[in-house]
């Protein structure tokens, strides 16, 4: 492929914008202070829950990498508030920013919607609005809706309105789905634009797995356990083969929607998993529990890291029925 049909392909997937402004806020909050899950078992037997020190849970550190020996690291972090937890993913997001922006002079996100977005605001304040290399970071969606942009169900609407349009990533770093195809055509164009930006550095190959590695994975999940568009029971959750698929039956509206498989997902060198709300102290509850249980995996128990770390950011409402069992 040409130069020039390359430079094609990518710019067919952006959304161009001006420079969106910066915010400015006066005051920078606190650090948060959290609150420790001693180790309990879960039932997936391939994971092992590490719990941090309180100094470096109040700060959600991120600075050092995940070493083989220490494969699908698991981290429960317990914030009295969903204002607490806010500060400390901002600054746990800004420090993967910077190193990996140092290492290798990108930063690869993926994003998903509803709750996740809000959890994000502090990164558009003071420092982190202008200290963080903006200029190095590269968005993705890890599922989207197939609707237009500026349609209220948007993913990349909720993303633009809340986040981006308040922190100067380059436009072309941006990418959305092309929302002109329907689901099985954004999916196949999205999987293809992914490939060629593995081709050119933009985003890792995993060695491990040969699927991209993305520097680090926002996700929130439903109430019902669902990550991305991948719900409990649908036969997406086994796709092994693809990067990026569609589904035209999902159980939540919109029906028409994209995602990224387990086999992407699981590749990561980091995931932020959030959970706020008492809706959802069942999920963790049954995630973290040490009960055994003859039905399947709820779709967030198998988010497993084959070689990178996975940290839950959680508020007392959602950690409520952990924290019970932990006699905390």
């Amino acid at each position: 492929m040409s130069s020039s049909s390359s430079s094609a392909l990518l710019s067919s997937h952006l959304r161009h914008l001006q420079p969106p402004p910066r915010l400015f806020p006066a005051n920078t909050l606190p650090l948060p202070r959290t609150s420790l899950i001693p180790p309990t078992r879960i039932r997936n037997p391939t994971r092992s829950l590490r719990i941090r020190s309180s100094s470096m849970a109040a700060a959600a550190t991120a600075k050092e990498a995940p070493s083989a020996k220490e494969k699908d690291k698991v981290s429960l972090l317990v914030f009295d508030s969903e204002e607490d937890l806010s500060v400390s993913l901002a600054k746990y997001t800004a420090e993967l920013s910077g190193r990996f922006a140092g290492e290798r002079g990108a930063f690869s996100v993926v994003i998903s919607g509803g709750s996740l977005i809000k959890s994000l605001r502090k990164l558009v304040e003071a420092p982190y609005a202008d200290s963080v290399e903006w200029g190095k970071w590269h968005v993705f969606w890890v599922d989207e809706r197939v609707v237009p942009k500026d349609h209220p169900d948007s993913n990349y609407k909720l993303a633009y309105d809340a986040f981006l349009s308040k922190v100067p990533i380059p436009p072309g770093h941006v990418y959305a789905i092309n929302d002109s195809l329907s689901a099985e055509g954004a999916a196949d164009d999205y999987e293809t634009c992914l490939k060629q930006l593995v081709k050119t550095g933009t985003v890792q190959l995993s060695p491990s797995t040969g699927f991209p590695k993305f520097d680090l994975m926002l996700l929130g999940m439903g109430p019902d356990g669902h990550v991305a568009s991948l719900f409990p029971g649908h036969p997406l959750l086994q796709e092994k083969e693809r990067w990026i698929t569609f589904i035209k039956d999902s159980p939540k509206p919109p029906s028409e929607r994209i995602t990224f498989t387990f086999p992407v997902i699981n590749s990561s060198a980091n995931i932020a998993l959030v959970a706020t709300g008492a809706g959802k102290a069942g999920v963790l509850h049954q995630a973290f529990g040490d009960e055994h249980s003859t039905s399947e995996l709820l779709p967030v128990q198998m988010v497993t890291l084959e070689d990178g770390e996975l940290t839950w950011f959680a508020d007392k409402a959602a950690a409520s029925k952990v924290q019970d069992k932990a006699n905390l």
